[in-house]
């Protein structure tokens, strides 16, 4: 089977896919992922973590890198628990963050291997 990756673009879902996007504490969805995220797949103003209809937030804004890394294990671990839906993680902190991907795809390391999470290529 070969191995799959992000999209750099998603412009639809399937049924029981859930697009990740990097989120602000404030659920200030106004800008990139975000943006597409509540324009789109169902994010919720005012809500920056978690599922919202199909898609989940993960903050990225609110400091440095080990501030993000929390939220990162808690989606990790909310995905295990749901393996019924297939999970597309975007270059989250990658954009309007302002983080580079060699500081924030390692936050993913755990996810290798989890069948229903897709990461970006090179992550």
């Amino acid at each position: 089977m070969a191995e799959l990756y992000t999209p750099d673009r998603i412009t639809e879902l399937g049924e029981n896919e859930i697009f990740v996007f990097g989120s602000n504490l404030a659920g200030a969805h106004g800008g990139g992922a975000a943006l597409l995220a509540y324009r789109k797949f169902g994010a919720i103003w005012g809500q920056g973590v978690g599922l919202q209809g199909q898609s989940y937030g993960i903050p990225t804004m609110q400091g440095g890198v080990e501030t993000i890394a929390p939220y990162v294990d808690e989606f990790i671990e909310f995905a295990k628990a749901h393996p019924e839906l297939t999970f597309f993680v975007t270059k989250i902190g990658c954009g309007i963050a302002g983080f580079s991907e060699a500081e924030i795809s390692p936050l993913f390391k755990n996810a290798h291997g989890i069948a229903n999470i897709i990461l970006p290529r090179g992550w």
